[in-house]
């Protein structure tokens, strides 16, 4: 799993905010001072810190500006009213001038930019990343289509931005409110499925198990699927275990419907958690005994079936007990 990571904590400034078609809010950041900011890697994302009164959360929005441009930073946020409350507050907050402080850039998405052919399927908001990967393959000269999917035409956020860039010509648009025969169709969009074609899948998670279903049938190798998740619905739920942390001695009991994050909190051993979705990768942990029960959408299949690690903010544990290397 890649993570081109930088770990800094620093404080960025609202230069422009931008309301996008689909209550989608663009924000470009930039330092205080002016100064260039640490260069990104397309499908890399901000951990930004949602801070004011009562609400104090970490959430993870992907970078969709140009990689080249390092005077700013840009994302766009979805505005939804059944999360958790960050996408409410960062609406609220994102005030011209005002700032927040950011962890990154890290990137868990990272653009294999030797393919021969790389197809980009963008869900909603899933077209953040995408858009980045759009602007990187272009300076690469690389083979590639982008395919943005919306429930609306008139709702679909940066179409002035593609309309303009110089690959704009590569982007198919599928809305839901239009015909049927220039929807999204996986039989007649996927491409053949070759070692140097890599797919990139990013959006709502019924449409990302969707189209990452319809590649594996359509006999895509899993590592050439490549995935990013901005939510999940997770059940955390199920049978008691124990867990210890191989460094202090210290076990713990996990309930039914506890966290190994939790349980290992209360015994006064922090391990960072920011999405709780077990969608963000920032509390992997090592496992050195016992077989954990994934819950996530972080780690890839491979990775899952190795059982080295595990996403202790959502995972459990299918033996009797884990040591982790913590």
């Amino acid at each position: 799993m890649s993570d081109d990571t930088d770990s800094k904590t620093r404080i960025l400034t609202v230069i422009e905010r931008i309301e996008e078609p689909g209550d989608i809010l663009r924000v470009k950041l930039a330092a205080p001072d002016g100064a260039a900011l640490p260069a990104f890697t397309a499908g890399a994302h901000l951990d930004i810190r949602l801070s004011a009164g009562d609400t104090d959360l970490w959430r993870q929005y992907s970078l969709c500006s140009d990689p080249a441009q390092i005077g700013h930073y840009e994302i766009g946020v979805l505005r939804d009213p059944n999360s958790r409350g960050g996408s409410v507050a960062f609406h609220r907050l994102a005030a011209l001038g005002g700032g927040f402080t950011i962890e990154g850039p890290r990137n868990h998405f990272e653009l294999a930019e030797d393919a021969r052919r790389t197809v980009l399927f963008g869900g909603g908001i899933g077209i953040t990343p995408m858009l980045a990967m759009a602007w990187r393959l272009h300076a690469l000269n690389r083979d590639f289509t982008l395919h943005y999917c919306t429930r609306s035409e008139r709702a679909t956020a940066f179409r002035d931005t593609i309309a303009t860039a110089p690959w704009g010509h590569r982007v198919v648009f599928h809305h839901d409110d239009l015909p049927q025969a220039q929807r999204l169709d996986p039989a007649r969009d996927l491409p053949a499925p070759e070692a140097g074609t890599h797919l990139y899948v990013c959006g709502p998670q019924g449409f990302m198990d969707w189209v990452i279903d319809a590649a594996k049938s359509a006999g895509h190798a899993p590592a050439n699927i490549h995935r990013e998740y901005f939510s999940a619905q997770v059940d955390i739920t199920g049978e008691g275990f124990e867990v210890t942390a191989s460094r202090s001695g210290v076990t713990v009991s996990v309930g039914p419907e506890d966290t190994i994050a939790k349980a290992l909190a209360r015994a006064g051993i922090s391990i960072p958690v920011k999405c709780e979705e077990g969608v963000c990768g920032t509390c992997v942990t090592d496992v050195l005994d016992g077989t954990p029960d994934h819950r996530d959408q972080f780690l890839t299949d491979e990775e899952r079936a190795e059982g080295s690690m595990i996403c202790v903010c959502c995972s459990r544990a299918r033996s009797k007990s884990l040591v982790l290397d913590i």
